[in-house]
């Protein structure tokens, strides 16, 4: 158990390929380690999506959240 409350940092995906690699190892390389990373995917045509699937699937501080697509 940590005494450190829980940080939640929320990061809307869309069109983020280029920066989001970057963006998503500099919270994660942090000394914080109660730390929580949403990434908020709201239909990204680029490879977005799939290096959000990555970091969720690697490591267990990045949750991926996708919104659904309009009917």
């Amino acid at each position: 158990m940590t005494d450190q409350p829980l940080l939640s940092v929320i990061i809307p995906v869309y069109k983020a390929e280029r920066s989001l690699r970057r963006c998503v190892d500099s919270l994660l390389c942090q000394l914080y380690t109660n730390l929580e990373i949403w990434l908020v995917d709201d239909g990204s045509p680029d490879s977005s999506p799939a290096i959000c699937d990555d970091y969720a699937a690697r490591d267990r501080r990045c949750l991926l959240y996708t919104s659904p697509s309009p009917r």
